[in-house]
């Protein structure tokens, strides 16, 4: 189960995370960690996943509020260095302008949108993961495409 969801949770933290590639591993690894210790509490009433991206989300946020969060720094292509090679290899995104869009959003936007658009999450599921009613998910998610149509639209993609 967690082999399946590995890759789309790490995605959701990498972005969360601004595209700190580094932090993003260390929630999620947090996150498998917690999951794994507690697998005994989960009780099936949600997916599996819902309930592991509600782990990954609290320990984001966590993270977040433990002085952790690095201010300013861009969202987009991490740089890593590879084993054996002498320069940074560059991870990019396919759609930079819309990731920097989707930084600039307040955090609570920003984990809805990812969520609702990214792991296509339901508004019931992005409710058990965040914590937030159901009236809010989607208050959020309404702000969140108003201030990427805005920012997109001012950049001249629109």
């Amino acid at each position: 189960m967690v082999s399946r969801e590995q890759e789309s949770l790490r995605r959701f933290l990498c972005v969360l995370c601004r595209g700190d590639a580094f932090r993003a591993d260390d929630i999620a690894q947090e996150a498998l960690l917690k999951a794994y210790l507690s697998f005994g509490k989960f009780e099936g009433r949600a997916k599996f996943s819902t309930w592991l991206f509600r782990i990954a989300y609290n320990c984001f946020y966590d993270n977040m509020t433990a002085g952790k969060k690095t201010e300013g720094e861009p969202l987009g292509p991490q740089q890593e260095k590879i084993a054996g090679e002498e320069g940074p290899s560059v991870r990019g995104f396919e759609y930079q302008e819309l990731y920097q869009a989707i930084g600039d959003l307040p955090e609570k936007e920003q984990a809805v949108i990812l969520l609702f658009y990214m792991e296509e999450k339901s508004i019931k599921e992005i409710e058990a993961i965040t914590g937030m009613p159901s009236g809010t998910v989607r208050s959020h998610l309404s702000r969140a495409r108003e201030h990427l149509r805005l920012f997109l639209k001012n950049r001249g993609n629109i």
